[in-house]
């Protein structure tokens, strides 16, 4: 339960919002060979019209009798005391990446060490610090999940060569991502104030792009495209009552990029048909998204509003309740 209850957030608020905003401590922690690096501020999230889903999920964990039990004793409140959470992963020729998952806020590491030790997690001592081996037989061949209590603002958990390398790395005074070195060159490409961001090294992740089906239609020629880019890059920042995305495909092919820009125009054209009949509010909303190409890549931008967001999650969350 722990294990579920600590690592649900970052998937929960990257799909609720698809810094440079995080801080040096966390940033510096990320490897240089991460091929995909997601960002988002939690903070940002209490107090607008788009953090219903990570909170509700939140609070699903928080009513679920072992996982209160939990958090109870290790004083967690996911909602008030995670600030940001950063997450990476690497990618492996074998398609065993490492991934590892750094929780930045207000902690008390002597109760959640307590806490996860009561329910069976191993503690181990390593080059710069001491880290929990979680007990969880379900974790088939990545092996089990691990998380280290750095301080009273740090959480690190992932796989545990993840947790042990950035303990290790913590201790050598950090990686060097967030000075440019790896993935970490591209940190420019994100806006530093942005809410949620996302740095995908596609050319590093061939294997997963590889395995990335986008169906029939318009969104099958911007997914055949996005597997030629070199780096995809996404950020969501909320602006009042709006949510203003934009994500952006490199390539270093004139042909790969003039492919993309058609692809996703021809996906804004298709959305536009389909919303007319099905979601009428969403035809003004798409015509305003701006798709723009220049020497290095593509990019799609806009802004979603508020009422717009609402309205779509009620009808999400309605249609799963038949």
């Amino acid at each position: 339960m722990f294990k579920k209850t600590l690592l649900a957030l970052p998937v929960l608020a990257l799909l609720a919002a698809p810094a440079a905003a995080a801080s040096g401590g966390a940033l510096s922690l990320v490897p240089e060979n991460a091929t995909t690096v997601g960002f988002v501020r939690v903070v940002d999230l209490r107090s607008n019209p788009f953090q219903l889903r990570v909170f509700e999920e939140a609070d699903k964990l928080s009513s679920d009798g072992e996982g209160a039990r939990f958090l109870a004793e290790a004083g967690l409140n996911l909602r008030e005391d995670v600030d940001s959470v950063l997450a990476c992963t690497t990618a492996s020729d074998e398609g065993r990446g490492r991934s590892l998952v750094l929780f930045e806020g207000r902690f008390d590491p002597a109760r959640l060490a307590a806490a996860v030790a009561k329910r069976g997690a191993a503690r181990h001592s390593v080059t710069g610090g001491e880290y929990f081996l979680l007990k969880d037989e379900s974790h088939g061949s990545h092996g089990p999940g691990a998380v280290a209590f750095v301080s009273s603002h740090l959480v690190v958990a992932g796989s545990e060569p993840a947790v042990i390398a950035a303990l290790s790395e913590r201790a050598a005074g950090g990686t060097g991502f967030s000075s440019g070195k790896g993935l970490g060159r591209e940190l420019h490409r994100v806006d530093p104030a942005a809410t949620a961001w996302v740095l995908v090294d596609v050319e590093k992740s061939r294997r997963a792009a590889a395995s990335i089906r986008g169906g029939d239609g318009p969104a099958a020629g911007v997914v055949s495209a996005l597997r030629s880019v070199s780096l995809i890059a996404m950020e969501a920042t909320v602006e009042s009552d709006a949510l203003a995305v934009k994500a952006t495909g490199l390539s270093s092919d004139e042909e790969t990029r003039g492919l993309l820009e058609d692809a996703l125009r021809g996906v804004t054209a298709a959305w536009r048909l389909a919303a007319q009949e099905k979601s009428p509010q969403l035809v003004a909303v798409i015509r305003k998204f701006q798709v723009s190409r220049d020497d290095e890549g593509v990019t799609i931008s806009g802004k979603l509003p508020g009422d717009l967001i609402r309205s779509l999650s009620a009808e999400a969350r309605a249609h799963r309740g038949k």
